[in-house]
Order: C-alpha cells, then structure tokens, then sequence
C-alpha cells in the first residue's frame, strides 16, 4: 500500500498536524474497511444458470433427472490446459539451502507451446488426458475417443460429459456431434462463465502448480512427458475432492445475487 501523499493529504484536512507515511499505513491495517482492495467477480448473465448449474451438481451427486445413475453410468468433467510454453532456462537453476529459497533464471528460451486436454472422473478421481498441438473440435475429439474406447466408459449405459463453452465443445452442434460419434456419450453444458464448476479445473490448477511452475523444460517433449507422467501418478494417489457446493449451495448464491441484480432501464 502507497501512503506517501496520503500523509500531506491528512494535514492539509485537518486530519492531523503532521504524519508520517508509516503511521498512516499503521491506521489504514487497523481498519476495518479497505477500499483499496479488491477482487474481480463475473455476474452470471446466462438466463439458464440456476437450470444449467443445477444439472451439474446433481451429476456430482450422482443424480439425473431426478433419478440416481446406476452402476455402469460415469460422470465426467472435460476441458483444456492452453498455452503452456516450454520455457527453457538459460541458466541452471540455484537449488534450495538454509536461509535461501531456490533461485531461477530470469532469461529463457522459447520452446513452442502445446495443449493438455483432459477428462477427470469425479466419483473415482480418475484422469485420462493427452497433449496436443492446440485445441480444437479435432483435439477434443481425440480426447472422447481414447476415452470412451477405454473401460469403464467403453462399456457404459451413459458418459455424462461436463463441459464449459469453450468453442472446442461448444453450442448444440457439439452435443449432437458427440451423440452422433458415441450414442452413449451426453454433452452438459455448464452456464456461460461458470468454469468454477467443473471440477476438472482444481485438477489443472494442482497440475499448474506441481508441473507447470516454476518453468524449466528442454522442449515440447519433456514438458509433454511431465504433463503425462503426473497424470499416472495422480491416478494412482488421488481420491476424489472434498467437494461441497450443491443444490442447497446454489440456492444461497443465488439469493446473494438478486441484491446485485441490475436495476431495469
């Protein structure tokens, strides 16, 4: 927090006779309100989003249309990881001692860039992915057959599909194309800009923080073969999240939400 100017600005008011910067960085940590904080949110502005949401959290709980999946049916949460740059440092990192944090080259090279897509079972914290160039219609395509042609989900009455609405999945041409190529696959769509849902994003963001940073690949392959390698071993430690925002959780949200609720022109 900047205070300098604070200061003059409180004895010019009247505030005080004179201040310090100091002593008003010391007032304005001990207050309760901090104007000069703040967080970004995004208003649901789907119409659809108290539906859309709810048939996600259902699937969580294992339920569809009101009637509990069966034994054979899968629940899974898909996405893609875009843009990770195989950075490669010019220097050798400084490894970790007693006092001293483990110190990384600024300058790099650039290696190329490439894509993680990948589909994360939540009921048995299970994760099937694969890299690619990019992302795309194909790619993700890529993804649902090596999937649905690997079991349990090759014999399965129903794969419920959890997806955002990136284009790679996108509208309801993307839900009849998947109907088309796999009969037993079905598409849901999350609400617009409601990606905190999926839960395949806490799987990415431990992946960002336990293979992607700090950094330091040779190449596409190594940072490939990280990505992969990570995966097996996450498939053979993991247990499902503690997950706990369903339908009851939804509801107070959405209640907080009509305070917020644009007035009409």
């Amino acid at each position: 927090m900047e205070c300098r100017g604070v200061d003059a600005e409180a004895v010019t008011r009247g505030v005080a006779q004179a201040i310090s910067p100091s002593t008003v960085g010391r007032w304005l940590a001990a207050d309760a309100l901090r104007p000069w904080r703040h967080r970004s949110w995004i208003f649901p502005r789907d119409p659809d989003f108290a539906v859309k949401a709810a048939r996600a959290l259902d699937l969580y709980a294992r339920i569809w249309n009101g009637e509990l999946l069966g034994g054979d049916e899968y629940v899974l949460c898909a996405d893609e990881k875009t843009q990770l740059q195989a950075l490669s440092r010019c220097h050798p990192d400084l490894p970790p001692a007693p006092g001293r944090i483990r110190r990384q080259e600024f300058e790099y090279r650039r290696g190329g860039t490439l894509a993680y897509l990948a589909a994360y079972d939540p009921h048995a914290a299970r994760v099937l992915g694969r890299t690619a160039p990019t992302t795309g219609i194909a790619p993700f395509g890529q993804l649902v057959e090596q999937v649905m042609t690997s079991e349990p989900y090759a014999s399965a009455a129903r794969v419920f599909w959890i997806v955002d609405n990136g284009s790679s999945h996108q509208g309801p041409h993307a839900v009849l194309r998947m109907q088309a190529t796999w009969p037993t696959a079905q598409l849901v769509h999350l609400p617009v800009h409601a990606s905190w849902l999926n839960q395949i994003e806490i799987f990415f963001s431990i992946v960002q923080r336990k293979v992607i940073k700090p950094g330091d690949f040779a190449d596409l392959d190594e940072l490939a073969g990280r990505l992969l390698a990570f995966q097996d071993h996450y498939n053979a430690t993991a247990e499902p999240f503690d997950w706990h925002f369903g339908r009851k959780s939804l509801d107070r949200l959405l209640a907080r939400l009509t305070v917020h609720e644009p007035l009409a022109a």
